[in-house]
């Protein structure tokens, strides 16, 4: 794995992460009572994005190395998920 494939499966890992968590811990306006005029009130009342992005990462990165581990350690391999036998994979170096 380059460093460009981790760094993109951090991003991936990190957005999946991200719309999971989004709504936990949501509140919104119309639970709090105080609708904006021209809000709908199931808007977000209190949305800090800086407090989310941070427990997104907080719970990302230590999926990140566990995925990244896995693949390192050879564990799991394109071998696994070839139940059809149609993908081969050679080593490095085979022609």
């Amino acid at each position: 794995m380059s460093i460009v494939s981790a760094i993109v499966l951090l991003a991936v890992i990190w957005w999946l992460t991200f719309f999971v968590l989004l709504p936990l811990r949501l509140e919104t306006q119309g639970e709090q009572g105080t609708v904006e005029p021209g809000t709908h009130a199931s808007a977000p009342a209190n949305f800090s994005f800086k407090r989310k992005a941070r427990v997104v990462t907080m719970v990302a990165v230590p999926l990140w190395i566990v995925v990244v581990g896995v693949i390192f350690s050879g564990f799991v391999t394109i071998d696994d998920f070839g139940w059809f036998h149609r993908m081969v994979s050679t080593p490095i170096g085979s022609n």
